[in-house]
């Protein structure tokens, strides 16, 4: 396939912010939403043979679909590709391909700044200041939420890809310990160097999430796992909302059976507003929920487009790259 010849749909680019698509638009034929409801899809498939997609799904109904026979290729602009049905991928004979790498700096970042704010509660103390708490003190100072200092503790990574070692560098900085957990669901021998991941749950002050959403991770922290915790452990979870029973852990958070929780990600995004974890937030004073937003730093954007131009440009030379159907 030459340069010439593709048409490019981009299905959800709000996604990407403030950063411009000129170099595809310049240079293909493209045709631009910045959403795309399930109900749009198909008909915005039409006559394309190259898709962009962050979030919008491509599900067998949506791959058999007269309207996608033209479809070659789908750009997943992200590194998950649980959107995409593979298997009719496969079967349609319509490659994908997804952009790996590109927020591990992002996310890591980001991670490191919710376990500091559990740790240090340093957002809440600045709202305090906003709503006039520390001009009424008695004393110099504030000392109204729990904190506590980081060096010594153990942080357990569950997922020790790039981000995961990304969030290992970090904080061995602050001076905690790390203990990696062996791969969720897999059977085979494990490193010297790597937990059973209730080991881990038992021995971690701090457990972080950064393995991908699969069987075998759907539910991973859930009752069982939870009361495996110490009670003053923390949770982070920056990979994907699924990965956490979320009544299990609203129950644990509610009767401190652990310490606090600090989530970026949720089993419904956007979520509802009666939406169990958000309402949660006005409730529980040891839960943060920010809004999948741990991979967004500008920088991490501007890779991910650097990375989907790449993607089409290795498929048009028949030269397919980061392929994962």
């Amino acid at each position: 396939m030459s340069a010439a010849q593709p048409r490019i749909v981009f299905l959800d680019a709000a996604t990407y912010g403030d950063i411009s698509l000129q170099q595809f638009t310049d240079r293909w034929n493209c045709i631009v939403y910045p959403y795309t409801s399930p109900g749009e899809t198909i008909a915005r498939m039409a006559g394309h043979t190259i898709a962009v997609t962050n979030k919008v799904a491509f599900d067998k109904t949506i791959l058999n679909s007269a309207e996608a026979g033209h479809l070659k290729l789908i750009v997943v602009a992200a590194t998950g590709t649980d959107i995409i049905d593979k298997e009719a991928a496969v079967s349609r004979g319509v490659k994908v391909c997804n952009a790996p790498g590109y927020a591990t700096q992002s996310v890591a970042q980001f991670t490191m700044a919710l376990v500091l704010e559990l740790a240090t509660r340093a957002g809440k103390y600045g709202r305090a200041v906003q709503l006039g708490e520390w001009q009424k003190s008695a004393i110099f100072s504030l000392v109204n939420f729990p904190h506590r200092e980081l060096a010594g503790k153990k942080l357990g990574i569950i997922g020790y890809g790039n981000i995961g070692q990304a969030v290992s560098k970090m904080a061995r900085g602050f001076g905690l310990e790390i203990l990696i957990a062996a791969r969720p669901g897999s059977t085979a021998p494990f490193p010297k160097d790597r937990l059973p991941v209730n080991e881990l749950l038992q021995q971690a002050d701090i457990v972080s999430l950064h393995c991908p959403l699969t069987p075998a991770t759907k539910n991973l922290i859930n009752r069982q796992t939870l009361s495996l915790m110490k009670p003053t452990a923390f949770l982070i979870n920056t990979a994907r909302g699924a990965l956490v029973d979320e009544a299990a852990l609203l129950d644990a958070l509610r009767h401190k059976r652990i310490a606090a929780a600090a989530i970026d990600v949720i089993s419904q995004e956007p979520p509802p507003a009666n939406h169990p974890m958000i309402q949660a937030t006005a409730e529980l004073e040891n839960l943060v929920v920010t809004p999948h937003t741990a991979w967004s730093a500008r920088e991490a954007r501007q890779r991910l487009m650097i990375e989907v131009k790449s993607n089409i440009e290795a498929y048009l030379r028949n030269e397919p790259r980061n392929i994962v159907a």
